[in-house]
């Protein structure tokens, strides 16, 4: 069992939902980004969405574009977001979940990345923009090395892209909560939430419910329902409006406090 699935069981066993937390590597900088992680889960995180940084982020808002620019002009690169992996595993076993898009693992090679995420320590993928219907190649390369596959539904997903997801996940499945990007505000939680919940139950697979999630009564009305809840741009947030790293790693760890506080189901 990796460490995805057993941070999923043990939140069950808690009785409550699993915390997801988005991080953007080189956002501000790659050693900042190992202290970032770090904190998070020193925090209540349970799993840690690595973001890979890429200069066209089609699903992500506003935050997540700009985490994404500020990283590439300071220079980070794939090699740079693996080398935060391989710093943080040296210190803790938070779950790393390498988030981007399929460009950049084109690029650097599907079974070069697998080989150099898992000796780096990562524990899955989750690509975007790469449907499970043409995933089969990375996960083939991922699953050889002992890492997982985490697809993505959305509330237009069909029946069968629901039960291919279900059959390409090897841990679980990332529930967008909305059709648009990251960091929206407004949207109807509880709905979603009782979708996602609905929908784990039948595949049987743990869903993460993300986007539009971004305060502690926000993972508190998600977390009655979905097995796990992701927050991405409200740290991210937090991050950029900080003076000084020292400032962002304080702000992510209150921020990741609270929002922990919200997973309970009791």
């Amino acid at each position: 069992m990796g460490r995805i699935q057993e941070a999923f069981e043990r939140a069950e066993r808690e009785q409550r939902a699993a915390l997801i937390i988005y991080l953007c590597a080189g956002d501000p900088d790659l050693a900042t980004t190992a202290r970032l992680v770090c904190a998070a889960a020193d925090a209540g995180a349970d799993i840690i969405e690595l973001g890979m940084p890429f200069s066209d982020p089609t699903a992500d808002g506003a935050a997540i574009q700009k985490a994404s620019e500020r990283a590439l002009a300071g220079g980070t690169t794939m090699r740079g977001a693996l080398d935060v992996v391989a710093t943080v595993r040296k210190t803790h076993d938070v779950p790393v979940l390498l988030f981007g898009y399929y460009n950049p693992v084109l690029s650097y090679g599907e079974v070069k990345l697998a080989n150099d995420a898992a000796d780096a320590g990562a524990d899955g993928f989750l690509v975007v923009d790469l449907p499970p219907e043409e995933a089969g190649t990375l996960r083939d390369a991922a699953v050889a090395r002992g890492l997982d596959i985490v697809p993505l539904i959305a509330p237009t997903s069909h029946e069968a892209r629901v039960q291919l997801a279900a059959q390409t996940a090897t841990s679980f499945i990332y529930y967008v909560s909305m059709t648009g990007v990251t960091g929206a505000v407004g949207l109807d939680l509880d709905a979603a939430s009782k979708r996602a919940a609905e929908l784990s139950a039948r595949v049987g697979r743990p869903l993460a419910l993300g986007f539009g999630v971004s305060t502690a009564d926000d993972v508190r009305g998600v977390a009655k329902h979905v097995p796990g809840v992701v927050v991405g741009s409200a740290v991210v947030r937090a991050i950029a409006s900080a003076a000084t790293p020292d400032d962002a790693v304080t702000a992510v760890s209150a921020l990741v406090s609270s929002l922990a506080a919200g997973t309970s189901r009791s």
